[in-house]
């Protein structure tokens, strides 16, 4: 019993160091490169894009690293499934979600193309190297479109750069911040490795299905969280955008990171590749396609993509 509860701290402290750790990095990070004189569409487009992932790619990295590769893989799959079925239906739900076509075209259909390379580069029970290879080119594809529309909105809108605060308690402030937030992200994400693949062993269950249910759902809490406060506030205008190019960097940039890291194909387990991987796609799919066609979304599917999140955690527990 103590075991478990020990286990269960951890995972509780990691996911809070983790969520609030990514916020504060988050924040740092963005007047950091605003003050360095970078554009506001570069920062948003780039730098926090890929620092809002931050809490998965190092959950992931951290595990592949210590060779729990059902860890790694069920994390970053796990928390697209999450993101996609929970996150963005709830947004879909509760929210007059509404999109601009060829804003969103490109990012949806390489979202797409990304889940089925995994699919089928995992067929053989590894993640093959063409298909990382595949997948870091998707991740910079996605990166030259996210800058090509964030300059051309901030062209349209012709409005000047927000004046940068630089006095020396902001300076303090922000340096703190990145620093304490970094600290929290890694020492957030050993936490939840550490305790999952605790918590697997002493249940005598698959580290993947921790992966893919605790740990996933952990490092989502600051999408999750997100979504909520602008569900509460009436912020009708939130997009589905960012949770699309979080769940891109997830799948192309992730998986081959992991890869690189263990130093050999990553391997994958039948469940992996048969049950997460398909449904990760499924759902992205029942997200995207009709919200594609009908420029918009509708609280119908929203409902079906929490059913059917909650049928999947059911059937993988």
């Amino acid at each position: 019993m103590t075991e478990i509860l020990l286990a269960v701290l951890s995972l509780l402290a990691g996911i809070i160091l983790v969520a609030k750790g990514g916020d504060f990095f988050v924040d740092a990070a963005s007047w950091m490169a605003k003050a360095a004189g970078i554009p506001t569409f570069i920062v948003g487009a780039t730098i926090v894009s890929i620092a809002t992932t931050l809490p998965e790619i190092i959950v992931s990295v951290m595990a592949a690293f210590e060779d729990k590769t059902e860890m790694a893989i069920g994390n970053a799959v796990g928390s697209v499934t999450a993101n996609t079925a929970m996150i963005m239906a709830i947004a879909f739900i509760f929210m007059k979600i509404t999109i601009v076509l060829k804003d969103y075209l490109v990012q949806c259909i390489l979202l797409m193309v990304t889940g089925g390379v995994l699919i089928i580069g995992c067929l053989n029970g590894a993640l093959s190297t063409w298909a990382a290879i595949v997948l870091i080119t998707i991740f910079a594809i996605h990166m030259i479109v996210n800058v090509r529309l964030a300059k051309k909105h901030s062209a349209a809108s012709k409005e000047k750069e927000a004046e940068v605060q630089r006095d020396k308690k902001t300076i303090v402030i922000s340096i703190l911040k990145f620093v304490g937030g970094a600290a929290g992200i890694v020492v957030g994400s050993r936490f939840l490795v550490n305790g999952g693949s605790d918590l697997a062993t002493i249940l005598g269950v698959p580290e993947r299905i921790v992966a893919v249910t605790v740990v996933a759902i952990g490092t989502s809490i600051p999408e999750l969280v997100t979504t909520i406060t602008a569900v509460r506030k009436k912020e009708y205008g939130l997009s589905v955008g960012n949770i699309v190019g979080a769940n891109l960097i997830d799948l192309s940039l992730i998986l081959p990171l992991c890869s690189l890291v263990s130093g050999k194909n990553l391997p994958v387990s039948p469940q992996g590749a048969h049950i997460d991987m398909p449904v990760c796609l499924g759902v992205t799919v029942l997200a995207i396609v009709p919200l594609l066609i009908r420029r918009k979304a509708s609280r119908v599917q929203g409902i079906l993509l929490l059913v059917a999140y909650v049928v999947y955690l059911g059937f993988t527990v």
